[in-house]
């Protein structure tokens, strides 16, 4: 019990932010657009937790999101307003998926320089691969493209041998049980595609 105690004071953002990051994810499946309050107040506890860790990259994702969490509040609540309805999901296009592609290696090349070279980051590339491809599926949320869940399967899964291997295991836990609740995403969200378009 004391060793629960300890663990819980010494790791108390990475508990709260494990917690709120659920609520979080469970909130994306359901497609409820208060999923963005929770996205926000999970970042803004990760920004320290990966500043400890020294994960200078997810620590500025968590700044990204901060942003995008704003930005993805009010897409979905403009998408709404506009239609009367939500903000349907739909497929990435072929040329959103170019771009986006591009996207990624220019973000990853630029985060690889700056932790490679500028920080004492211990895994720079997959620290840089994870982010680049974590900025791009987080605005493909907020716009609710289907695809971001399969990205989300490849970036939770690679994330939790990451945190694993830096010693923080309740997010290696976190990032395992995200990468379950992406590939349910995804079927959540295929279905209701699905049946909007039937209507």
């Amino acid at each position: 019990m004391v060793e629960i105690t300890d663990y819980l004071k010494n790791h108390w953002a990475e508990v709260a932010g494990t917690i709120l990051s659920i609520i979080y994810l469970y909130l994306s499946i359901k497609q409820k657009v208060s999923l963005w309050i929770f996205g926000f107040l999970c970042s803004a506890l990760y920004i320290y937790v990966f500043f400890v860790s020294k994960f200078y990259a997810d620590m500025s994702l968590q700044f990204y999101y901060l942003g995008v969490s704003v930005y993805g509040w009010i897409s979905w609540k403009m998408g709404k307003q506009k239609s009367g309805a939500e903000l349907p999901v739909k497929h990435t296009s072929g040329k959103q998926g170019l771009v986006l592609l591009i996207v990624v290696l220019t973000i990853y090349l630029v985060y690889y320089y700056i932790l490679s070279g500028f920080t004492d980051s211990p895994l720079p590339k997959a620290d840089s691969l994870t982010t680049a491809l974590s900025i791009v599926a987080t605005w493909m949320l907020a716009k609710k493209l289907i695809e971001q869940w399969l990205l989300w399967i490849f970036i939770d899964g690679l994330s939790s041998g990451l945190y694993f291997y830096k010693g923080l295991n309740l997010t290696g836990v976190l990032f395992i049980i995200y990468t379950i609740m992406a590939v349910v995403g995804y079927v959540q969200w295929l279905k209701s595609m699905r049946q909007r378009q039937r209507f």
